[in-house]
């Protein structure tokens, strides 16, 4: 009998760039604002890179979107602005509860996991952080990201052409608790979970005021095999946020 291949367990320390980091990785300030849509689940898929992870229908043939424009202030990172485009997923397999409305359910306690599929960032340090350590798509690229006023602006540039354009209403006084959320990735081919947790103050929802533009770029057609941009369903604002990333374990 062949003995148990046992995987090796990740490091809890990386040297990246000549620096230390030392999991978990924390934030101790950032502000986001994020917007989420409906698109076709079938459309969505075909924007997976592997057969592991399928949509999550909150309605037959309907998945949920997310891009988040995120300025990390206090972070083991560094000090950075990001951008997040991602879908909420399953595992394949994994699905429980009432179809649809679990899937939904999940979605607004955040116990639905994401799959990103495309994260820039304007700094060269996270970019490699990101990718080494949990497998996460980031490049560097130039983001330009205003949350003074009324309003969040951000600006999404790639190899000299626009991706997006994005302004979101800001403001709120709700207090976002802590939730233990998860997202996945893959590292060299293999599909990994990162568990974070995180929290907030300034917490606020907004239904409608979310204008987005698409660019040129290849990826700015890839949102608009999704049917964007139109309408999304709703926005949040978090004015202080918190969290840690553990680091990613192979599934």
């Amino acid at each position: 009998m062949e003995a148990e291949v046992r995987e090796k367990p990740r490091p809890n320390t990386y040297q990246i760039q000549g620096r230390t980091v030392t999991m978990p990785c924390r934030v101790r300030d950032a502000c986001s604002a994020t917007a989420t849509w409906m698109v076709s689940a079938k459309a969505a898929q075909a924007l997976l890179p592997g057969p592991e992870l399928e949509i999550a229908q909150v309605l037959p043939g309907r998945g949920l979107l997310s891009i988040a424009c995120i300025d990390y202030r206090d972070n083991d990172l560094g000090d950075y602005n990001e951008v997040s485009i991602a879908f909420f997923v399953h595992k394949r397999g994994d699905r429980s509860g009432i179809p649809f409305l679990g899937a939904m359910s999940d979605m607004m306690r955040g116990r639905l996991p994401t799959h990103i599929i495309h994260l820039p960032v304007n700094q060269s340090f996270t970019c490699e952080a990101g990718r080494v350590i949990w497998g996460f798509p980031k490049t560097v690229d130039e983001i330009e990201f205003d949350t003074t006023g009324d309003r969040a602006r951000c600006v999404w540039n790639r190899d000299g052409q626009n991706v997006l354009k994005i302004g979101l209403p800001i403001g709120g006084t709700r207090e976002f608790p802590e939730h233990a959320l998860s997202t996945y990735s893959y590292i060299d081919g293999a599909l990994h979970s990162t568990s974070f947790v995180s929290s907030a103050d300034s917490l606020g929802v907004h239904i409608g005021g979310v204008r987005l533009a698409l660019g040129a770029h290849p990826i700015a057609d890839e949102l608009r095999s999704l049917g964007l941009p139109k309408p999304a369903m709703m926005s949040m604002w978090l004015g202080k946020m918190r969290g840690k990333f553990e680091a990613a374990r192979r599934c």
